[in-house]
């Protein structure tokens, strides 16, 4: 292979499943004529800088798991050498393709017991013969940074928690799950983004720590992979000044965190993926096309992720770059492709997945990382009880469960006016709330007027609530303190609602 060869196979684009005829044999002949080494998937241009869960845009398409397997088809046949293909999946395929099985965010398998373990192993194996039974090598995930900043815009629900050791315990298992089906996981967003409170994809986050305590807490799951034989890690679009004698420069550009601190002091060996090169942390930086590419590999990456000036930016290595770097950085590629067998290429078919399974698990886990947050603090009286719901689906699955036990209508919290006469003949209300997203942008997707109203109602009832969705939600809430009990449900998942129900009718 000539040097430019070599230096496509740094490259992994983004290839979007929505895409037009145009813009797929566009993406044939990049790869074609640059000889990339892999392709990152996105569910379409809209939505490419967005995790892809319920939020608030509405996105209407169809047949994408179908989609998506004709275009690694297609992309496989015109390259030179097999393609790494590669997503994030951090709960699944479902994170970019609709139709697929969905797992728990981090966030609610992190509400579970460290001693459940294995529990993680079993969906991080799962999500892995998901992705390969769909032709992809490569998930970009676990996310290993500790959850300490609630005001944190973009990890959030995508984290174990704040508990160091837990995330250390889970995002290994899910790694580590992952290799044992022959699927390549990575660590991400070192060097820790767990504790910013802005989102990379629109600024740059400065963490603002010192080294001492970087290692204390946000460094500490990445050394412990490390130490346990790690082999791909992300590095995030945030600034530490303390590894970078005050200077507020990305970690995913910077070379004396790349090569100084994750190369040379703590050892590793593996292959090093930058974050999005399209995210405005970075791309804005750079008014040059292929100069950041450039930056980006002479800082450590050995793979630049979602590049836009591909063309250019072999253009820049190529001329800039010692070959020396170039040569360490394709060596290290060409076997990582043996080891997960991408070179190893075959058509891929549509697969077929094991619904009944997943409910089975999907139960057992709920079962695990239902909280309550705030015990009962006296006893229910079911027949001066009453249901009102909160962003409820068209179908609530937890109020059905309770049909036989609390008699009557159901309210909707949207309809009631401030003076609850629908309620007054009830001394207890059971609310159920449906967060409309996970993420913290825009409240949650929270109405705040009708989150007070409930804040308002538990000033007058005794109302018990079951919060579906992430338990962050909760400080969009002026006042706690009057509910009689809370419970964290987590996900809004029929399997989900179900189990809350039987927590309620004490059957859990």
């Amino acid at each position: 292979m000539t040097i430019k060869e070599k230096i496509g196979q740094l490259f992994s684009p983004a290839a979007f499943i929505h895409d037009t005829e145009e813009n797929i044999q566009a993406m044939e002949k990049l790869i074609a004529e640059h000889h990339i080494g892999g392709l990152t998937f996105f569910h379409s241009r809209h939505s490419a800088a967005a995790n892809f869960e319920k939020r608030q845009e509405k996105l209407s398409y169809e047949n994408t798991l179908e989609k998506l397997i004709e275009q690694i088809n297609r992309y496989q046949l015109v390259t030179k050498i097999p393609l790494i293909i590669s997503i994030d999946a951090e709960f699944g395929l479902a994170m970019r393709i609709e139709n697929t099985p969905q797992y728990p965010y981090a966030i609610s398998l992190g509400a579970m017991d460290i001693s459940e373990k294995d529990l993680v192993y079993e969906v991080g194996k799962r999500i892995a013969k998901d992705l390969k039974a769909a032709g992809i090598h490569l998930n970009f995930a676990p996310v290993a940074d500790i959850n300490t900043n609630p005001n944190n815009p973009v990890i959030g629900y995508r984290s174990f928690g704040r508990d160091k050791e837990k995330v250390n315990a889970f995002a290994w298992q899910m790694y580590k799950a992952h290799i044992d089906q022959e699927v390549g996981a990575c660590y991400k967003h070192f060097p820790g983004h767990g504790d910013t409170d802005v989102d990379s994809h629109l600024g740059i986050p400065i963490l603002q720590k010192t080294k001492k305590d970087l290692e204390k807490e946000e460094l500490f799951p990445f050394a412990k992979a490390i130490a346990e034989g790690l082999d791909m890690i992300m590095v995030g679009h945030l600034a530490v000044p303390a590894l970078t004698d005050g200077k507020e420069i990305p970690a995913s550009i910077c070379k004396e965190i790349i090569t100084g601190l994750l190369k040379e002091e703590m050892k590793f060996e593996g292959l090093v993926v930058s974050d999005a090169l399209n995210m405005k942390s970075v791309a804005d930086n750079f008014p040059h096309p292929g100069q950041l590419e450039y930056e980006a590999f002479m800082a450590g990456n050995d793979i630049l992720c979602f590049s836009e000036h591909v063309k250019e930016g072999i253009e820049w290595i190529e001329k800039n770059a010692p070959e020396e770097m170039i040569h360490e950085s394709f060596s290290k590629i060409m076997n990582w492709k043996e080891k997960y067998k991408v070179l190893e290429i075959k058509k891929i078919k549509v697969p077929y997945f094991d619904w009944g399974a997943h409910t089975e698990l999907q139960e057992r886990l709920a079962s695990k990382y239902l909280t309550e947050i705030s015990p009962l603090k006296e006893q229910l009286i079911l027949e001066k009880c009453v249901k009102v719901s909160f962003n409820a689906p068209e179908t609530n699955h937890f109020f059905k469960g309770l049909n036989e036990v609390i008699l009557g209508p159901e309210h909707n919290l949207q309809n009631l006016d401030e003076a609850f006469e629908e309620l007054e003949e009830h001394d207890w209300v059971l609310a159920s709330v449906f967060v409309p997203s996970a993420k913290p942008v825009h409240h949650f997707g929270l109405n705040l007027d009708h989150v007070e109203k409930l804040v308002r109602l538990s000033s007058v009832k005794k109302v018990y609530l079951y919060l579906f969705g992430n338990p962050l939600a909760m400080q969009e809430f002026s006042d706690l303190k009057h509910f009689m009990g809370i419970i964290g449900a987590y996900q809004q998942f029929e399997e989900t609602q179900k189990v809350a129900a039987l927590h309620f009718r004490g059957e859990l």
